[in-house]
């Protein structure tokens, strides 16, 4: 059966949040307040809402004792109401599971997260987690170039594609005001230099739609209304395999790989329940939930999904988190002058 996509839309203001009780019963909650109750752990992550669900309901079963809560968006929006709840005094989340280690590394320079030496540092290489183990890669999400394969004849190999006549008004593409992979991907697009802004002013003349997060690109390249899209592997994988007619690569000069981390809150009441969550991540166990959902594994010797690579496999685009870092909300304003 094909999929269904749904595109969650998170009450930012009113605290609304998803909640995953033991066993992965999930109901509706108007607030966060249980989260400061011991044996309680509110997780903020852009973890699509079944995805999460799915990692909680084998959490749940291991650790029946801790409650989980989860409130739900894309990492902008998630990092946007955290900042609000600093300035209002009390953060409400324990745990934050979010797009990229730029963010991390925003949180870790305002000292919003615990240093905690996990276990699971001997299931991975040392660089996918932070050096002063603040925060933990869990997956490998890289992007690819999605295509409706009733509509392109000849797909594309790399991002140069998207600027030519068969691409005009035929794109979608995700926000990097929503989505933290999207941001990700114009900090290191824009930084190099084959690519620069000069790509995305040429995305631009193509009359390239942005919309909100990566699920509505898969929802535009899957219904026809666009035939090509830049989202992340995992999406374009598992909308092929539900029997969509899509097919995907990887860019021939590269792709954006960001790592999806975790980590703990340094304002957390529940430390303990948050370690436990941060470790079950780490394990085989937690790195094969993934790979059900679709994602290329951190965790040494777990094999990705099939017609997905290995993360040692990938040829990944990168640039200075620092300078991303200092950046982002410059790049992010410039990215919505130009396509305001």
């Amino acid at each position: 059966m094909k999929r269904t996509f749904v595109m969650l839309v998170s009450m930012i203001l009113s605290g609304t949040a998803l909640c995953f009780a033991n066993g992965g019963k999930q109901a509706a909650s108007g607030g966060a307040s249980t989260a400061a109750d011991t044996g309680n752990l509110l997780i903020y992550t852009s973890k699509p809402d079944e995805d999460i669900a799915t990692v909680l309901e084998t959490f749940n079963k291991k650790y029946p004792e801790i409650r989980t809560e989860v409130f739900r968006s894309g990492t902008e929006e998630v990092i946007s109401k955290l900042y609000a709840e600093k300035e209002g005094g009390k953060i409400l989340a324990d745990v934050v599971l979010l797009a990229d280690n730029v963010t991390f590394e925003r949180l870790k320079q305002d000292k919003l997260l615990l240093a905690y030496n996990s276990p699971g540092t001997q299931n991975l290489d040392a660089a996918y987690y932070d050096t002063d183990k603040m925060y933990y890669g869990t997956v490998a999400i890289s992007s690819v170039l999605i295509y409706n394969t009733n509509m392109v004849k000849n797909p594309p190999r790399d991002w140069s594609d998207l600027l030519g006549p068969a691409a005009k008004n035929n794109i979608s593409m995700a926000s990097p005001l929503y989505s933290g992979a999207a941001a990700y991907m114009l900090g290191v697009l824009t930084r190099q230099s084959q690519f620069g802004w000069d790509f995305f002013e040429k995305l631009k003349a193509n009359d390239a739609k942005v919309g909100r997060g990566n699920g509505g690109v898969i929802t535009d390249v899957v219904n026809g209304e666009k035939a090509y899209g830049i989202v992340i592997d995992y999406m374009a994988y598992n909308a092929k395999k539900e029997g969509n007619p899509v097919d995907f690569v990887f860019p021939a000069s590269g792709s954006i790989v960001i790592t999806e981390p975790v980590g703990i809150l340094s304002s957390s009441p529940n430390q303990e329940a948050a370690k436990k969550f941060v470790d079950f991540l780490l394990t085989r166990e937690g790195a094969e939930l993934g790979v059900g959902i679709g994602h290329i594994p951190l965790v040494k010797g777990v094999k990705p999904p099939a017609e997905l690579k290995q993360i040692g496999d990938i040829k990944a685009l990168s640039a200075d988190v620092s300078v991303m870092y200092q950046n982002r909300d410059t790049d992010k304003n410039r990215f919505t002058a130009l396509f305001q």
